[in-house]
């Protein structure tokens, strides 16, 4: 019997992607709530999230753009989408809720991006993609949550939009190991590549000497 990947590889699917000139961080919705198995955590999302900590340091360490992002929606649900008709619980995460809060463990640095969206895509609806494209970004490495939902999402739209999506395999998580597997298999064969949190951080710290010689 034939492996899962051996139809992609007749294809010619999954080629490498590779860093570009310039990379950016982007964090996606790694916030209190998600965090939290009880609101609209579990799976290996917190540890997800603790391994984007080292990721962060070494990111600021070399003075990349960083981007967090939140999902804010109204206090008075006047922006309230079909995503929050799927998913009411997403009508808590209002601007100073608790659970929309950024984690401690991630809090953001004076002059990092902070991206409030209503919907899974960190670009869609915001001005994400015109600011990477002002700081010449063309690669974005994507970490965050959920794995199937808004990561996928924002890993999608950032490809449309011109950056090469560098998924970091583990910084990325989601409430159920099925999809999480799922959609980071199906994102190297069409859309970014994946890389772990350690190659991601050789691969940029060795750019980054070989441009210092």
């Amino acid at each position: 019997m034939s492996s899962d990947t051996d139809i992609y590889k007749h294809q010619n699917f999954g080629n490498k992607l590779g860093i570009g000139d310039k990379a950016a961080l982007l964090i996606v919705d790694f916030v209190n709530g998600f965090d939290d198995p009880d609101q609209f955590g579990g799976g290996n999302i917190s540890e997800a999230c603790d391994n984007t900590v080292s990721l962060l340091a070494a990111c600021r360490d070399m003075g990349m753009t960083i981007a967090h992002t939140r999902v804010v929606l109204a206090d008075d649900g006047s922006d309230d989408n079909i995503m929050a008709i799927k998913v009411p619980a997403l009508k808590t995460l209002t601007e100073d809720a608790e659970c929309s809060q950024i984690v401690e463990r991630l809090t953001p640095r004076p002059g990092e991006i902070i991206v409030r969206k209503r919907l899974p895509s960190a670009f869609f609806g915001t001005d994400l993609a015109p600011n990477f494209s002002m700081r010449r970004i063309d690669t974005v490495l994507v970490t965050g949550c959920t794995t199937s939902g808004c990561v996928r999402a924002s890993a999608l739209d950032a490809m449309c939009y011109g950056f090469r999506p560098i998924v970091i395999s583990d910084c990325v998580g989601d409430r159920a190991l099925g999809p999480h597997e799922a959609n980071l298999f199906d994102l190297k064969q069409k859309y970014a590549e994946l890389m772990t949190r350690d190659e991601a951080i050789a691969e940029l710290t060795s750019r980054q000497a070989q441009a210092a010689e």
